[in-house]
């Protein structure tokens, strides 16, 4: 099978989407299928990934709300490309524009969108939840809903990497939902990497004891993250219980956070980690992982963490309190400073007492090939009849 995936955020400085294909294109090569990217660049080029596996860069025009990614300005070309491939499943990972482009392009071959965003959550339920109810809201929103039941109309299947974002998304009439739950990077996360003198170091950093809690947040330092959410939890927290936390992350909420710490001497910010096997060791040498947005589709972050044996704390919708409830963590109201700080406590009282959890998972983590597996499986499900007729 050839899969080509029209990937509009895929970028060399890209997170999570960039970190998701890179996986695909060796486990796709893996299985024996043909995995090509197309995605918007600064010049045309072919960028080769191994046998059966490349990537097509269309040179692009720069996004000019993020610096670090391009959107597809030339349709012709973009559909050149798709024409030159003669895919046999395409793909888009993004619910905007690119999606439209792919749906809309007129070549016969099946067609999937993968729900890397979930637009209302991150920003108009996160916006507008204070002020109206979600019914209104989705009301107010009816234009998105409406592009993406037009979408649903031009795939064969969405998929959802969360049953909660499947949950909503069918509430809100789209009918081909396919829930795929992601994993993580298959022996790179692991409770065995744990680190005593790691673990009272970042203690010591945030000029705490041995025996205080150590939370770890880790992710991109954007508004719907709500780090500084968190930071104000955990210094409530700290005020009842000895509790420090390290956040590991970059972007362009750097400053807001820095601020909202405040000179907390027991909250600190890390140098980028840009070595996924040092992150795994910093991530299992903490106690738990305190997570704030409540509009993750799937929640990488979430699943590394409980691949490395923590515990999780998390707000009570998204991607992240799914995960959560399924590993018996800690939930809060989602945006709701008080109830983090409240939950914090909760925990550093458990923990203190023993009561916090086993440091490993009783079974294996699922990993992204697990996820691939089955994705590449469904594909080949919806491809079957369409041979048997040929």
């Amino acid at each position: 099978m050839k899969l080509v995936d029209v990937c509009a955020f895929y970028a060399p400085k890209g997170g999570g989407v960039r970190t998701y294909v890179d996986r695909k294109l060796k486990a796709g090569a893996a299985l024996g299928h043909e995995v090509v990217v197309i995605a918007p660049g600064e010049q045309d080029r072919v960028e080769e990934r191994g046998p059966n596996a490349r990537i097509v860069w269309l040179k692009s025009t720069v996004f000019p709300l993020d610096f670090n990614y391009r959107y597809f300005n030339d349709v012709a070309a973009l559909y050149a490309a798709l024409d030159r491939e003669a895919p046999d499943v395409v793909e888009a990972s993004s619910p905007w524009r690119s999606a439209s482009l792919v749906g809309e392009w007129p070549g016969k071959a099946p067609r999937a969108l993968i729900m890397h965003a979930d637009p209302l959550s991150a920003y108009a339920y996160r916006w507008f939840d204070g002020i109206a109810t979600r019914p209104v809201i989705d009301k107010a929103f009816d234009r998105y809903w409406r592009h993406l039941r037009k979408l649903d109309s031009q795939f064969d299947m969405i998929v959802s990497a969360s049953p909660g974002l499947s949950q909503r998304m069918t509430g809100g009439g789209l009918q081909g939902i396919v829930t795929n739950p992601m994993g993580v990077d298959p022996g790179v996360f692991s409770p065995t990497l744990r680190d005593p003198q790691m673990r009272k170091g970042l203690l010591e950093l945030c000029e705490l004891p041995e025996e205080a809690t150590l939370l770890i947040g880790v992710g991109r330092f954007a508004p719907e993250k709500r780090w500084p959410m968190l930071v104000d939890a955990v210094t409530a927290a700290g005020t009842r219980r000895p509790v420090g936390l390290v956040l590991a992350g970059q972007g362009r909420d750097h400053k807001n956070i820095e601020r909202r710490i405040a000179g907390n001497p027991h909250i600190r910010i890390l140098a980028p980690i840009t070595v996924r096997s040092e992150l795994a060791r910093v991530m299992a040498s903490a106690d738990a992982l305190v997570h704030g947005c409540e509009a993750e589709t799937f929640c990488m972050v979430a699943a590394e963490a409980s691949a490395s044996g923590l515990p999780l704390i998390a707000p009570d919708e998204g991607g992240a309190a799914d995960q959560a409830r399924a590993k018996g963590g800690w939930i809060y109201e989602s945006a709701n400073a008080a109830a983090a700080a409240e939950t914090i406590v909760e925990y550093a009282i458990a923990r203190e007492c023993g009561l916090d959890g086993p440091r490993a998972e009783i079974a294996p983590p699922r990993t992204m090939d697990d996820h691939f597996a089955e994705l590449f499986a469904t594909y080949e499900a919806l491809l079957r009849p369409r041979r048997r007729a040929a």
